[in-house]
């Protein structure tokens, strides 16, 4: 995977962490209130999927690629 691909993973993490805090937020105003808590945790959890793809794209230079050769 190169630099890019680490950059996409990391953004494709962010908007599921983000979708799953916004829906524990809705179930913690609501009648769900026993979802909000496992949503909210699943959001963490993607937080630091996306943290951690940032940083591996962080350390790799813009043309790496770990694919191995032919």
């Amino acid at each position: 995977m190169n630099r890019d691909v680490q950059l996409k993973l990391a953004n494709a993490a962010i908007d599921r962490a983000a979708g799953l805090a916004r829906e524990a937020e809705h179930a913690a105003k609501g009648d769900a209130r026993h979802k909000a808590e496992p949503l909210a945790a699943a959001s963490t959890a993607w937080a630091d999927i996306a943290r951690s793809h940032a940083a591996i794209a962080a350390a790799m230079t813009s043309t790496d690629d770990t694919a191995p050769e032919a």
